[in-house]
């Protein structure tokens, strides 16, 4: 990734690798973030840690998922701070996005905590079932200041963040909820995942400008799923009017390693490798 050009990468944590019960954080999974930091600082890299992921539903802890709504708070403001310890001297550390692409239910209570199947995993997670007669905005509130106060009480420095779905792409009605005024006071950034689409690029820029709140904004996930690399191309070209940063994807194989495949899957890896490089380049 740094021969890419790359300075920034994302790391996925498991909430059930992390930790062995609502208390107890796996200190063999602790050691091994420890060994990753350590390599992140030799290699000049700076890590995106994204925490609390419940991708897989067959390693989410049973117990886990049985807990109430601030029992659970509890167990990921634990895990943020075990993981904000481990990590608070490292100069490496771009940043703990708090989970990825967090949902709050509407007006009817929910059963789930996972939400958005996508090619088997859940990439979306709720932070509560049922709001008993609260707004999103208060709740949406509490969870950040509760999760914000665990990692401050550990790492006074680095920043905190948390990826959202920019549903205003969609509803043109809707408004950021975790970047509104009443929720984003204790995060530090702006955090968002776009994936614009042919024919659309102009409405995604429309859309990412509603979370220019007076704070930066990172583009924390995008790749040609929805459009070409030529239209993503565009599409960062004229996001640099709203966004400091941007952050794709990379699986392991290398754009030669790619070039050897006849799969779609690797072609479309490698047009968007191609363009993170050219535009990696053209930063330096």
């Amino acid at each position: 990734m740094r021969q890419l050009g790359a300075n920034v990468v994302r790391i996925h944590l498991q909430v059930g690798k992390f930790m062995r019960g609502p208390v107890e954080p796996n200190l063999a999974s602790l050691d091994q973030l420890g060994r990753l930091v350590k390599l992140a600082e030799r290699e000049r890299l700076y890590l995106d840690l994204t925490g609390l992921a419940c991708y897989h539903k067959a390693d989410v802890p049973t117990w886990y998922d049985a807990l109430s709504e601030q029992a659970r708070w509890d167990v990921q403001a634990c895990f943020w701070e075990a993981v904000a310890a481990r990590c608070a001297e490292s100069p490496a550390i771009f940043c703990y996005d708090l989970m990825n692409e967090p949902i709050l239910p509407g007006d009817k209570k929910e059963t789930d905590w996972l939400a958005g199947e996508f090619a088997g995993s859940y990439f979306v997670q709720r932070i509560s079932l049922d709001l008993a007669g609260r707004t999103q905005q208060q709740v949406a509130r509490a969870w950040v200041d509760r999760l914000a106060k665990a990692i401050r009480s550990r790492d006074d420095h680095h920043l905190i963040t948390v990826g959202v779905i920019p549903w205003v792409q969609f509803f043109p009605q809707a408004k950021p909820l975790f970047y509104s005024k009443e929720v984003a006071e204790n995060l530090d950034f702006a955090c968002v995942h776009f994936y614009p689409e042919t024919g659309k690029i102009d409405q995604a820029i429309t859309s990412l400008a509603a979370y220019h709140i007076g704070k930066p904004v990172v583009i924390e996930e995008t790749f040609p799923l929805k459009c070409s690399a030529d239209e993503l191309d565009e599409f960062i070209e004229k996001s640099q009017a709203t966004a400091s940063g941007w952050i794709g994807f990379y699986w392991g194989k290398t754009p030669d390693e790619c070039r050897q495949s006849n799969t779609l899957s690797e072609a479309l890896t490698l047009a968007w490798l191609e363009l993170f490089q050219k535009r990696a380049n053209d930063l330096d």
